[in-house]
């Protein structure tokens, strides 16, 4: 459906969209925060206490671009609809979870909702806005997920510490529930570019077997076992890739890989930055909480720092990327986030607080700088039809990247650690886990810096 002929405010598309960007990234944030305490209730090792965070990461991610090619045909607001709704009760499922093991089984189904969710608001919000305005939407949407972000490790800390980490879940369902009024009351007409194209389920379920596949084998690529899962899931990728060249409809379009240079090095970008930015947020909170002897809220207090950062200046990032060429500030953006990575690099038993938050505000400056610049030029790259695989796309960078981001921090505890619960006795080598860690995310966020760079000129 044209905008034009669409009778939706975009304000209430905005505001929709602004709303379920919070609820999803808050749940990732506070979710950090309470990793600790879950652990010590359920008695799990560090490894397994990593899976909770990223269970949710690998399902979100393999259905993103499955559900943005149904949400095309079908309708992104059903297919948004329908995640919101699953997402409520998946959240209360989460917090009735008896042990680990349900819990880490609920998050992943959890993470198939949330794709739902993500592969479609974007989509939804470049949909209504035009092109001159588009930059502006997107940063405040941005903003939104950065104060999800920021709320995440406040007041999940808060919830965690007064009311146990259960009540984070409560709180998603009832923020779910108030979403849904919205949509049926205010979130009139519908937006299906490709209607009436078939939808290429084999192409799915080879791409999500594939995806899956690397994602877990990367995880656990310490063993023969994970070595030989990331290489079967490689093959099935390439296999992939040669079935959607056969495929009249694919559930992903190739054709936007091969020629437009925007739209792959930006995805790159989006990969990369994500990979090297994500866990932060996890490892900051164990140390605070281990090596510091911070409790959830004090913790949280602390890495608020870098999400305000990013909901101050998303709004600001996105309306320079509407006047001024998204490679350039996205590039400038990830070279402030190198600058930010590197200190983290030296962490220490008696390193400062004020190290740390300054530290962290410069890594929320070089993020915003770079998000925001970086979905415009995606979006502004490809023809309506393929809003909601542009979006489905974007989507599965960011996650994909994020399960990269635990995957490396869970690999090398793994190597560091072994499978052991995290006590006093082995602080030194989780505080080398660490530093290890931030020097991989460091490097690769250098290598971000040329992809961006690559991506060419929008306008």
């Amino acid at each position: 459906m044209d905008p034009s002929t669409n009778t939706v405010s975009k304000g209430v598309v905005l505001f929709v969209t602004i709303l379920s960007s919070f609820l999803t990234t808050f749940m990732v944030s506070s979710i950090n925060i309470a990793l600790p305490t879950i652990s010590k209730e359920f008695n799990t090792d560090a490894v397994t206490q990593g899976w909770i965070a990223t269970a949710y990461l690998l399902t979100a991610a393999a259905f993103l671009v499955p559900f943005g090619k149904l949400a095309d045909i079908y309708g992104r607001k059903k297919i948004y609809t329908i995640g919101i709704f699953l997402y409520s009760f998946l959240s209360l499922a989460c917090a009735l979870a008896p042990n680990a093991i349900v819990l880490i089984i609920t998050r992943a189904l959890m993470g198939l909702s949330a794709a739902m969710i993500f592969g479609t608001a974007v989509a939804i919000l470049t949909s209504v806005f035009p092109v001159h305005e588009r930059g502006k939407a997107l940063g405040f949407n941005l903003a939104a997920t950065y104060i999800g972000l920021s709320l995440g490790p406040v007041l999940g800390g808060f919830m965690t510490h007064q009311l146990g980490w259960r009540s984070i879940f409560i709180f998603s369902v009832i923020l779910s529930l108030l979403i849904i009024p919205f949509i049926f009351l205010k979130l009139k007409g519908e937006w299906a570019e490709a209607k009436g194209e078939k939808f290429d389920f084999k192409g799915s379920v080879i791409y999500m077997i594939g995806l899956l596949c690397i994602m877990y084998g990367f995880s656990v690529l310490s063993s023969l076992a994970g070595a030989i899962i990331l290489f079967a899931g490689i093959i099935v990728i390439i296999l992939f890739i040669s079935f959607e060249n056969r495929v009249k409809f694919p559930v992903l379009d190739l054709s936007h890989f091969k020629s437009n240079t925007v739209f792959i090095f930006s995805n790159i970008a989006a990969f990369i930055n994500y990979s090297a930015t994500f866990a932060v947020g996890y490892l900051l909170s164990l140390y605070l909480q281990y090596i510091k002897g911070l409790s959830p809220q004090e913790a949280g207090m602390i890495m608020v720092a870098q999400p305000i950062t990013m909901a101050i200046f998303s709004p600001i990032a996105g309306r320079l990327s509407d006047k001024i060429e998204p490679q350039i500030v996205a590039s400038i953006g990830m070279g402030l986030t190198v600058a930010g990575l590197i200190p983290f690099i030296f962490l220490g038993f008696d390193t400062s607080t004020v190290y740390i938050i300054t530290t962290l505000l410069l890594i929320g400056i070089g993020f915003a700088l770079f998000s925001s610049p970086n979905t415009n030029a995606i979006m502004s790259s490809v023809d309506r039809k393929y809003y909601g695989v542009a979006s489905a796309s974007l989507g599965t960078m960011r996650l994909t990247g994020q399960a990269i981001s635990m995957g490396i921090a869970t690999l090398v505890f793994g190597m560091h650690l072994g499978k052991v619960k995290i006590a006093p006795e082995n602080y030194p080598q989780f505080l080398d886990s660490t530093r290890t860690t931030f020097i991989i995310f460091t490097v690769l966020c250098v290598v971000g810096v040329f992809a961006s760079l690559a991506r060419g000129k929008l306008r």
